[in-house]
C-alpha cells in the first residue's frame, strides 16, 4: 500500500508540474503589501498530498508566497500541527494563532482575501 501511495504521489506531482498555473499579476506596491501580510502565514502540508497540491496551485495562481512547512518529513512540525492546531491533518493554513483546515475552506479564504 505504501508503494502504491508513493507511485500515485509521484504521478500527481508530475501532472502538477506540467500543468502548473501561471502566477497572477498585481502592481508592485500591491504585491509588496500582500507579502507583508503573509509573513504570519504558513501552510502545513505533505508534498504529494492531492489536497495540498490543490491549495498550492491556488497559492501560485494568486501569487501568494506563503511559507510551506512539510509536516511529513519533519516530526517537530507534525507535533506542532497536533499540539497547536489540534489535528495532524493537512493541509492546514496557519494565520498567526489561527489554524484553518480543509482545502476547500483554505482556498475560499485565500480567494476572498487576496483576489487578483
Amino acid at each position: 500500500m505504501k508503494a502504491l501511495r508513493y507511485i500515485i504521489g509521484k504521478i500527481l506531482l508530475f501532472l502538477n508540474f506540467i500543468t502548473m498555473p501561471s502566477k497572477g499579476k498585481r502592481s508592485e506596491d500591491q504585491q509588496k503589501e500582500i507579502e507583508s501580510q503573509l509573513k504570519t502565514y504558513s501552510l502545513y502540508q505533505f508534498n504529494a498530498c492531492p489536497f495540498c497540491i490543490k491549495v498550492r496551485r491556488v497559492m501560485r495562481k494568486l501569487n501568494l508566497p506563503i511559507e510551506l512547512r512539510d509536516a511529513n518529513t519533519d516530526p517537530e512540525l507534525k507535533a506542532e500541527l497536533l499540539s497547536k492546531g489540534g489535528s495532524p491533518k493537512v493541509p492546514c493554513l496557519r494565520i498567526g494563532d489561527k489554524w484553518m483546515y480543509e482545502s476547500g475552506d483554505i482556498i475560499n479564504y485565500l480567494e476572498k482575501t487576496f483576489p487578483i
